[in-house]
């Protein structure tokens, strides 16, 4: 018996084991269904006989309940926010890129910029990000402008990093080979450093893209006519608790969907990597 226990318990311990897709279905679903059964029986019952007060955490059939869903897209006008939030998302992402990108190519590319700019990123990256709502209030004011360039330098904070990260993982190899054949500086990092670290690059970016649909509360916090973090912000004002965990749903689902674009593009860009 305990050799057969010896057994199974290796076999849950394989280092970098192959998984199929059907046991990774199985194997991701199993904490969900715990987490969902713990969540229904702390919430079971009468508001006064329940483990956890609705007032803080409504049962998930309210949560997905038809009249909570009927208030959400009716009232609260979840499409036009779900279209708002991601334009929003959107703009942010390719400004945040579009300054990101350039930088940290440069200092991934050449120790003199990388050592010029990094105290500064360093800095950044310690920086709350929530602290950067009164600031972009001060310069952008409280309109839509704000709220995407929240979005932007959050973005653009998050990204240089990892894309520093990516060019410099590039092997040297490359460079010397490229080097021995006459490419010329800029030359090499045209065709040899970005094209060699895209994928990565492109990792990065798609990593980016979801962690910024955890700031879009933050952006639309003040003075949104629409969006997802406005409902969440309406609704918790008026204690309508199982509408903020609907919309929670609802930016997850988004992010996980999109998300899956990003991978099924990384699939048809680079064939040549394993998709992660």
């Amino acid at each position: 018996m305990s050799a057969d226990t010896s057994k199974s318990k290796s076999q849950w311990l394989v280092i970098r084991e192959t998984v199929s897709r059907h046991s990774k279905i199985i194997l991701g679903t199993i904490p969900i269904l715990i987490i969902l059964t713990i969540w229904q029986i702390c919430t079971t019952g009468s508001a006064e006989s329940r483990i956890i007060s609705p007032l803080i955490l409504p049962s998930p059939l309210e949560v997905i309940s038809p009249a909570t869903i009927h208030a959400v897209w009716f009232e609260a006008e979840l499409s036009r926010s779900i279209v708002a939030s991601t334009m929003r998302v959107v703009f942010g992402f390719l400004i945040g890129c579009g300054i990101a990108f350039p930088l940290a190519i440069m200092m991934g590319s050449f120790s003199k910029i990388n050592a010029l700019f990094e105290p500064g990123t360093v800095f950044l990256a310690y920086l709350p990000i929530p602290a950067l709502v009164p600031l972009t209030m001060s310069l952008f004011g409280i309109g839509e402008t704000q709220k995407i360039m929240f979005l932007a330098l959050a973005f653009m904070i998050y990204l240089i990093p990892l894309l520093v990260k990516a060019v410099n993982e590039v092997d040297n190899v490359y460079l010397q080979t490229a080097y021995t054949l006459g490419v010329k500086r800029w030359k090499m990092v045209q065709k040899v450093l970005v094209p060699i670290a895209l994928p990565q690059i492109y990792q990065a970016m798609r990593m980016g893209f979801g962690v910024g649909w955890t700031y879009i509360i933050l952006a639309e916090m003040v003075a949104a006519d629409r969006g997802l973090g406005q409902i969440i912000i309406i609704a918790q004002r008026r204690a309508y608790v199982s509408r903020i965990y609907l919309v929670l749903l609802v930016i997850v689902l988004i992010a996980f969907l999109t998300d899956k674009i990003w991978q099924y593009g990384y699939k048809q860009f680079f064939p040549y990597k394993r998709a992660r």
